[in-house]
């Protein structure tokens, strides 16, 4: 399941709420592993911690205690 099709039974499920929060955990987990993997991504192209904050509208340390601090502002 995708994370289109776990949107959808997040809000179809409203009849079921149990079963609308079982699909909204699954997403927020989904959403949580497609941010990881997309601040790697960032991370290996070079870009900056600010520039990966800015994108996602948290601070550079809120990134850096979320994701780690490697290879920002070039360190390893």
């Amino acid at each position: 399941m995708d994370m289109v099709d776990l949107a959808r039974l997040v809000g179809t499920r409203a009849d079921d709420p149990l079963e609308a929060l079982r699909a909204l955990k699954k997403l927020r987990l989904e959403l949580a592993r497609a941010e990881t993997v997309l601040v790697h991504r960032a991370r290996t192209r070079g870009l900056t911690g600010v520039q990966i904050a800015e994108a996602l509208g948290v601070s550079k340390q809120a990134v850096h205690k979320k994701h780690g601090g490697r290879r920002f502002d070039g360190a390893s």
